[in-house]
């Protein structure tokens, strides 16, 4: 099975350790034609704006459109949560706009606000260690959304089918869980 890790811009080396760890093979995508040969992609964290113009630079945008359309799981952390929201609270740019949620942007605060927390997380773990940096948060989601974890009384990860997002950097972290129920999602949705 093999995974990539939309290699644009972001934590590309720490999630390529953590999909391996939890068993599947990484792969770095930096071109176009290399999403034929994954069964599920993560976007990672990194400056949200950047990676939209990299994603439109690159030719990234219609075919990332096709591979969450083929119901090929995508997994967007932190920046990545913002680049699959339909809706970025106060604009009225989008991304991909794929997952049926609202979001707001540095919802915790600057860089030097970053924390670190244990959060339960719905399926996953009663004690996962998340990493905030200028994180995100969802301000309300669809009916076919799922809420797996609330911070403060924010939303802080979701599901939506093969789609899965979290405000926070799973991949920043010594857990795997959060890429282990990646991997579990794209077996779930291979074939």
């Amino acid at each position: 099975m093999k995974v990539g890790v939309l290699a644009l811009q972001g934590a590309v080396a720490e999630h390529i350790k953590m999909i391996e760890l939890a068993g599947a093979e990484a792969v770095a995508v930096k071109r176009v034609e290399q999403l034929d040969a994954l069964e599920g992609i993560i976007v990672p964290g990194g400056e949200s704006t950047t990676i939209s113009k990299l994603i439109n630079k690159y030719d990234f945008f219609n075919a990332l459109i096709q591979f969450s359309n083929q119901k090929k799981p995508i997994f967007g952390t932190c920046a990545g949560l913002i680049i699959l929201a339909k809706e970025i609270n106060g604009t009225t740019e989008n991304h991909l706009a794929l997952m049926d949620i609202k979001v707001e942007r540095n919802s915790f605060g600057r860089q030097k606000e970053s924390f670190e927390v244990d959060l339960e997380v719905k399926g996953i773990s009663d004690h996962f260690r998340a990493v905030f940096i200028r994180a995100p948060h969802i301000i309300e989601g669809k009916k076919n959304v799922e809420v797996l974890s609330v911070h403060e009384d924010k939303i802080v990860a979701a599901r939506q089918g093969h789609l899965l997002a979290t405000a926070f950097h799973p991949e920043l972290t010594d857990d795997p869980s959060m890429h282990h129920y990646f991997i579990k999602m794209v077996k779930e949705y291979r074939g």
